[in-house]
């Protein structure tokens, strides 16, 4: 999805931020792995993450000045500046979808970083910390989902990362996020009843993403999605499947200890949530069929 060049990137809310301790939620492709492995060997990964070494400074993104970050043709050419700039679309189009919606922060890093929910490496991929109302970008992990995992890549598939983050806030606001470490766990469980939840959300994202108008500039935040926006979206919730990850990695698929659910049931809630528009329908809590 391309970013309308006349839209205004607004930063003010990606810097970094310090809380208490909590669990990490969310992490991307690699965080995946860590919560998997840590599972099938029956230790917490909530004290996996807080364990992971860290040694960083509070600057973000070491190399690229954020600044940079001016208007949708930046958004275009920067990875960095795209994943701002889809935060700014994101809040706008929640600012609308739900009462008392407050934004939250948006954090690129590079290698480690202090986080409310403790020190974490970009081995954790993209996730967000409730302590904080933060969520955390290393953009090395958009290749890293094309040149290990086959996503196929492309704008939108990054878009949609930072959206499934930012559906976690939204969580967050509505008070639900908790249940991801309450009741079962597996394929129906709650932990992948939260990520599911999530994708939803950012199918909602994606069905008013270019309707949206930027107050002040009168342009809308995005252009119209394509057909291979989509295709591009539903490629990387497939990457991120447990059951894709496991076959790679491990050669076998174990339901009983999936934390995000399968590409199936991520290609499937995204859907819902993009043909719908509507948040009422992501209520995977109740869903008697995932998927």
């Amino acid at each position: 999805m391309t970013f309308n060049e006349g839209m205004q990137i607004d930063t003010s809310t990606s810097s970094s931020s310090a809380g208490g301790r909590g669990v990490a939620i969310g992490g991307g492709l690699a965080g995946l792995l860590v919560v998997v492995v840590a599972m099938l060997l029956g230790v917490d990964p909530g004290g996996v993450l807080s364990q992971m070494p860290m040694d960083v400074e509070g600057a973000a993104a070491p190399g690229f000045d954020l600044r940079q970050c001016k208007t949708g043709a930046d958004a275009n050419k920067y990875v960095q500046c795209r994943v701002v700039a889809t935060g700014n679309s994101l809040d706008a189009v929640w600012s609308k979808l739900m009462r008392g919606y407050t934004r939250p922060r948006v954090r690129l890093f590079s290698g480690e970083v202090a986080t409310g929910c403790g020190p974490a490496s970009s081995d954790v991929g993209p996730f967000y910390c409730p302590a904080d109302k933060t969520a955390y970008f290393d953009t090395d992990f958009f290749q890293v989902l094309v040149t290990q995992f086959g996503s196929s890549g492309g704008p939108f598939a990054e878009e949609y990362v930072v959206a499934h983050e930012f559906g976690h806030h939204v969580q967050n606001l509505l008070g639900v996020i908790g249940r991801t470490q309450q009741g079962a766990r597996g394929a129906a469980g709650s932990g992948v009843r939260t990520e599911l939840q999530a994708d939803c959300y950012a199918g909602v994202w994606g069905h008013y993403a270019s309707t949206i108008v930027q107050p002040g500039t009168g342009a809308p935040y995005l252009e119209p999605l394509s057909d291979n926006d989509i295709k591009d979206a539903l490629s990387a919730a497939a990457a991120v499947g447990d059951d894709r990850i496991q076959e790679q990695t491990a050669g076998r698929i174990n339901p009983e200890s999936w934390t995000h659910g399968s590409s199936r049931q991520r290609q499937k809630w995204f859907t819902i949530g993009y043909q719908s528009g509507d948040p009422n329908k992501c209520n995977t809590f109740t869903a008697t069929d995932l998927g």
